[in-house]
C-alpha cells in the first residue's frame, strides 16, 4: 500500500437536511481525531458554496461533549446549500482545497453530492495535487443506488408512519376522505412508509400512490369511492411526484400557479397545491361531503422526536467508515449500507461513478398490482429500520355494545 496521505480534512453537508445528518458529521470528526495524518479538521458552512467563498470553520477543537450534543440535533449543523456544482464550479472548489492543504474531502449528501466529489477528484492530475474524496450517504428519499437504505430515511419513514397512526384515528373519529402528500419526486419509499401505521385490516392508509406507477385521475376517484363505500371513510397517502401516463407531474397538471426551484424543477415540497387539487377533484367527481388534505412538507425530514435509534447509529457509522477508508486506506469513493441476514448491516466503499447522478426507485415487488398500495415485502423491508420501540397502529376499545331499550 502507498504511503498514507497527510494533510488537512474538510467536511461539508449538502442538500435537504435530515434528522440524523449530524450523526454522520460527528462520526467523521471523532474518527478523524484518531489519525495523525489528518492535521486539521475543517467544516464548510453552507456546503460547497461555503468552500468557494472560503466560509470555513476549524472543528479540531470541538469537545466530545459538544459533538455528542450536535449528533442528536436535527438538520445540518454546518448549514447546507442547493448549489449544483458543474465542472467550472468544481474547479473553484479544488483551488480552495489546494490552497488550504486539504487532502481529505468528505461530502454528506445525496447523488448530486457524490457527483460533485467525482468531478472534484478529476482535477487531481491537472492540478498535480493528490486528494481523497469520500461521499457520506444521506437522503430521506432513500434513492441512492447500491444502498439497501440511506441514513435519514428510516427516521423520516418513522415520522410518516407515526403521523398516519394519528391521522387514521382522527379520520375514524370524524369519517370522511383524508389525503396526505408526502415527499418523493422520483422514489416512493417515504410515502410507502405510511403502510407501517396499519395494525387492523381496516386501518388507513387505505390507498397509497407512488411515482413508480402512472397515476390515473379516473382510477383515483374510483379507488376512493370503493374504499369509502367499504369503510365509510378513506385515508390516502400520495407521493408529491406522482405522474400521469405521459410522464407529466400531476402537481403541474392540476394546479394553475407553478413554482420552480433553483434547478428549474417544479416546486413540490414547499407547496400544498397538489393536496388541494386532489381534494377538489374528489369533491367534483363524487358525492362525498367531507374531504380534507395536508402536505407534510419539511416536517418529515427533521422531526427530532421521531428519530430511529437504528438510523442514528448507522448514520454515525457511515461517517466513521468514510474517514477510515480515506485516512487509513487512501481510498476515494462512496460509503454504502448493505443488509446482511434478517437484519444487520455492513459498510462498503464503491466507486463514486457507480452512485453519482443515479436514482434508485421502489422495486416492483414492493408495490401491489393495482399500483395503489404496497406489499408485505415492503413492510418486512422497512420494519427493522424503525427501531424495536416502534409500534404499528393503536389499541382500540374492545367493549361490546349494550342492548338497546328504546
Amino acid at each position: 500500500m502507498p504511503e498514507k496521505l497527510s494533510g488537512n480534512m474538510l467536511i461539508a453537508q449538502g442538500g435537504g437536511p435530515t434528522a440524523v445528518i449530524n450523526s454522520s458529521l460527528v462520526g467523521a470528526v471523532k474518527q478523524a481525531k484518531k489519525y495523525s495524518n489528518i492535521k486539521n479538521i475543517y467544516g464548510s458552512l453552507n456546503g460547497v458554496n461555503g468552500i468557494i467563498n472560503e466560509n470555513i470553520v476549524d472543528l479540531s477543537g470541538e469537545t466530545d461533549g459538544n459533538l455528542d450534543r450536535i449528533s442528536r440535533a436535527p438538520a445540518s449543523a454546518l448549514l447546507s446549500t442547493r448549489d449544483k456544482a458543474d465542472e467550472e464550479y468544481c474547479e473553484k472548489i479544488f483551488k480552495v482545497l489546494k490552497a488550504h492543504n486539504i487532502r481529505f474531502f468528505f461530502y454528506i449528501g445525496g447523488n448530486d453530492s457524490s457527483d460533485t466529489l467525482r468531478i472534484v477528484k478529476e482535477f487531481e492530475t491537472k492540478e498535480d495535487y493528490k486528494i481523497i474524496t469520500v461521499h457520506i450517504p444521506k437522503t430521506v428519499d432513500n434513492d441512492l443506488v447500491l444502498n439497501d437504505h440511506t441514513p435519514g430515511y428510516p427516521s423520516a419513514a418513522r415520522f410518516v408512519a407515526e403521523a398516519f397512526v394519528g391521522l387514521d384515528l382522527d379520520n375514524r373519529s370524524l369519517p370522511g376522505v383524508y389525503i396526505a402528500v408526502v415527499m418523493g419526486r422520483h422514489a416512493g419509499f417515504l410515502t410507502a412508509a405510511s403502510a407501517l401505521a396499519r395494525r387492523y385490516t381496516d386501518d388507513g392508509p387505505h390507498l397509497i400512490y407512488l411515482p413508480e406507477r402512472k397515476f390515473s385521475e379516473d382510477n383515483f376517484v374510483k379507488d376512493v369511492q370503493e374504499n369509502y363505500n367499504r369503510y365509510g371513510r378513506c385515508v390516502i397517502a400520495v407521493s408529491e411526484g406522482i405522474q400521469d401516463e405521459s410522464g407529466r407531474l400531476i402537481a403541474a397538471k392540476l394546479t394553475k400557479n407553478i413554482e420552480k426551484d433553483a434547478h428549474g424543477n417544479i416546486q413540490l415540497s414547499g407547496s400544498g397545491s397538489l393536496a388541494d387539487a386532489l381534494s377538489e377533484h374528489i369533491k367534483d367527481n363524487t358525492d362525498i361531503g367531507r374531504v380534507r388534505s395536508d402536505t407534510f412538507g419539511y416536517l418529515q425530514r427533521s422531526f427530532r422526536t421521531c428519530v430511529s435509534k437504528v438510523d442514528r447509529k448507522e448514520a454515525f457509522e457511515v461517517g466513521r467508515k468514510a474517514v477510515y477508508y480515506a485516512a487509513d486506506k487512501n481510498q476515494s469513493g462512496s460509503v454504502t449500507i448493505n443488509r446482511v441476514g434478517d437484519y444487520s448491516v455492513e459498510y462498503k466503499l464503491v466507486e463514486l461513478e457507480k452512485v453519482a447522478g443515479k436514482t434508485k426507485v421502489m422495486p416492483d415487488e414492493f408495490i401491489n398490482d393495482a399500483g395503489n398500495n404496497i406489499t408485505e415485502k415492503f413492510v418486512k423491508y422497512l420494519r427493522p429500520m424503525l427501531g424495536a420501540d416502534f409500534v404499528s397502529g393503536a389499541a382500540r376499545i374492545r367493549a361490546e355494545k349494550i342492548v338497546k331499550k328504546l
